[in-house]
């Protein structure tokens, strides 16, 4: 499993050297006061029986950006507990590293998709039993909210913007209740609706471009299977810095930006483990051919080189022109 780290080498870098100790303004705080703060702070709709909140806190970054400038930014950790089991949140503004890392070998690692977060990575010990087993602790590492993914597109060096990371923690509990917990997170200032909102699928629109197919060809969908993880890796037909949110829309300009043309694609759903996307590709004219793509993003394993290579594949199961 391939553990990622949410930031440029250059913020961690930058940030490691400038930032000062957290302050000592840690202080106990309610639900009505981590609404009024201006980051998002997330918390389930659902909890396993008996889980109450437990503790919550509001702590404060302090440190001076790259113009010598100081800034105070506003994090929070919230916990709930049985008195068994416990299921917490923490979130950091920047400087962060892998935090689902375990020093024992009786560990396991493994993936789920979130309708807020897409792919979150977790670890967990023991390992083994699956989804069925209770698991001493579970982390997953860390996820980026909306406002983050928006503050990074405009910039790859952190100015105090409200983008937050969010890493979630799981005690005394299986896999698939504390993927059930996560899953149901929403902003605290929202409702349980936010949870099942179209999530912010983060790849590529070229990706849709292979499977749509231009006018002047006859057939659709083209490509219907597509190696992720080879994407992911080939930066230079899939660029990710010239993604760009686009209000509910992700854009990317076509092979030619000069000529106005773009790529963009919604997510209008997402059922079980089946997104549904709109597509939209413009080649810089008056005409914008437009698609309804429903995939899955699974994995498979295939021999490369004689050895078995496992991959996530994005699979199209439906598709419709307009």
């Amino acid at each position: 499993m391939k553990r990622i780290t949410l930031v440029a080498v250059s913020l961690s870098i930058f940030f490691l050297s400038t930032r000062l100790a957290r302050a000592d303004e840690t202080k106990p705080a309610s639900l009505d006061d981590l609404k009024k703060l201006p980051i998002t702070c997330f918390v389930p709709s659902y909890l396993p029986k008996g889980f109450k909140l437990k503790t919550a806190e509001i702590n404060y970054d302090q440190g001076t950006d790259e113009n010598g400038q100081s800034y105070k930014a506003p994090v929070y950790s919230i916990e709930w507990s049985d008195g068994k089991g416990t299921f917490s949140i923490e979130s950091a503004a920047e400087g962060i590293g892998d935090r689902n890392i375990m020093e024992t070998e009786d560990s396991e690692e493994t993936e789920f998709q979130s309708p807020l977060f897409g792919r979150v990575y977790l670890i967990y010990t023991p390992k083994g039993s699956g989804d069925s087993g209770e698991k001493k602790e579970i982390l997953t590492n860390w996820v980026e909210d909306e406002q983050m993914v928006a503050d990074q597109a405009k910039s790859k060096t952190w100015h105090g913007e409200l983008g937050r990371f969010h890493g979630f923690t799981g005690r005394k509990m299986t896999v698939a209740e504390f993927s059930k917990i996560v899953n149901s997170l929403h902003p605290i200032k929202g409702d349980a609706k936010t949870a099942s909102a179209p999530p912010p699928l983060r790849v590529h629109p070229k990706i849709f471009d292979m499977i749509d197919c231009w006018l002047s060809d006859s057939e659709s969908p083209v490509v219907t299977e597509i190696n992720l993880d080879a994407v992911e890796m080939n930066k230079n037909e899939f660029d990710m810095d010239e993604v760009k949110p686009d209000g509910e829309w992700t854009r990317a300009p076509t092979p030619k930006p000069q000529d106005g043309g773009f790529m963009r694609y919604r997510v209008l759903g997402l059922k079980g483990n089946t997104y549904t996307v709109e597509y939209q590709e413009n080649g810089g004219g008056t005409l914008t051919t437009d698609s309804k793509i429903e995939f899955v993003i699974d994995k498979r394993t295939i021999q490369r080189d004689g050895k078995p290579l496992t991959m996530r594949v994005l699979r199209v199961v439906s598709y419709k022109s307009k």
